[in-house]
């Protein structure tokens, strides 16, 4: 969780017509052409604050797993969470693939923001959990992507295939096709994370074909009131439904078979899913704030909270932090939210960045002719 999503700038396409072009006035021949450095585009505050919120959201429900057990409640906040925590992520990042177009440029951007940390953190986090899940012969497999790291094999894939949905005719309801048959095969396997990349893909292509217009929308007053009851009613729904595991629906992990349904439910489920996340990541995003805020630059950087937080949840187990008796009460569980927010916002600081830039925004300029052009993950 997931981003971690984006362009590398995370701007927003410009719109409307273009201006008009007059001729300019005569300049004295002695006079030499006057140039001037054409505007950098600036970042839109709401698409960075809905990274920013997205990303507190998916290090909340990493944290809210071990306390599921023990409580309704937080098993009903930890399933309405993941209803559209990764779902968002995923819409805002094929929303910001749209300009992917198989260039040497936009591939080694993708190359540099993308595989190349997904190769240094499967080899972290495989090396990590080694110890941390006492499986010490655990195999370094960069086929099967381990806990958080299947967000970025699955957008290398996605975005990949961008040019492609921008071509077909009915690029939504084919995602929805493609979706609603993985979930009818017990046979994909782990591989890449091919159930996840086939069950989510139609929020990224979502993405690709929603324009910033259509996020205007949901910015609306009337929508802003209207996700009050909707959030209200979908956790109370979550809590009537939270003993059976329905949370697993949304993991989008499994096909229906795995999860002890008949195959029948999954093309189903993947409706009802899509239907309900939908709503969801609509509320949410009414609830973003616009303007530029206090959080507004950490959202250029949720990559390094995405992929830093797991080494810190996974350290809780060794360090017996959620041993404590005290932590699976309501004040423990409201202690673990105010942690998990707080770690992961100081992840994604510029001091963070700096030390981390390296490994999480490679330039490996030496790995490529020098036409070409670098850049971080749209996470």
């Amino acid at each position: 969780m997931g981003q971690t999503t984006l362009p590398p700038s995370g701007t927003e396409e410009a719109q409307g017509e273009p201006p008009t072009v007059r001729p300019a006035p005569a300049r004295p021949a002695e006079a030499p052409p006057v140039r001037t450095a054409s505007p950098a585009k600036k970042r839109d505050a709401f698409f960075d604050n809905a990274k920013y919120l997205a990303i507190v959201l998916v290090a909340v429900g990493h944290a809210w797993e071990p306390l599921r057990d023990g409580s309704r409640t937080v098993t009903a906040f930890y399933t309405l969470v993941y209803a559209f925590h990764m779902p968002a992520f995923i819409v805002i990042s094929g929303h910001f693939s749209r300009g992917f177009d198989g260039s040497p440029q936009r591939v080694k951007r993708l190359i540099t923001g993308v595989a190349v940390p997904y190769v240094v953190f499967e080899v972290a986090y495989t090396l990590l959990t080694r110890w941390t899940d006492d499986a010490p012969d655990r195999d370094i497999s960069l086929l099967d992507p381990l806990y958080l790291t299947w967000f970025l094999a699955a957008l290398f894939i996605w975005r990949l295939t961008a040019p492609v949905w921008r071509l077909v005719r009915w690029p939504l309801p084919l995602a929805l096709v493609v979706a609603m048959l993985a979930t009818l095969s017990s046979a994909i396997g782990k591989d890449l994370a091919l159930q996840r990349v086939l069950q989510f893909l139609p929020y990224f292509v979502l993405g690709l074909l929603l324009k910033p217009e259509h996020f205007r929308l949901v910015r609306r007053r009337a929508v802003r009131v209207a996700a009050v009851p909707v959030f209200a009613g979908a956790l109370a729904v979550a809590h009537q439904v939270a003993p059976p595991n329905v949370y697993r629906w949304f993991f989008h992990d499994d096909s229906a078979v795995q999860l002890g349904a008949p195959a029948w439910y999954g093309p189903l489920m993947t409706l009802a899913t899509f239907g309900c996340s939908l709503v969801l990541v609509a509320c949410f995003l009414a609830w973003v704030p616009g303007r530029h805020t206090w959080f507004t630059v950490l959202g250029a950087a949720t990559l390094y909270g995405y992929l830093l937080h797991g080494f810190v949840k996974q350290l809780a187990g060794p360090a017996h932090f959620y041993d404590q008796p005290w932590i699976h009460r309501p004040l423990g569980a409201l202690v673990v939210t105010l942690v998990a927010a707080l770690t992961v916002t100081l992840l994604c600081t510029s001091p963070v960045r700096r030390i981390f830039r390296w490994v999480v925004e490679p330039r490996a300029e030496w790995a490529f002719r020098r036409n070409g052009e670098g850049g971080r993950a749209a996470v």
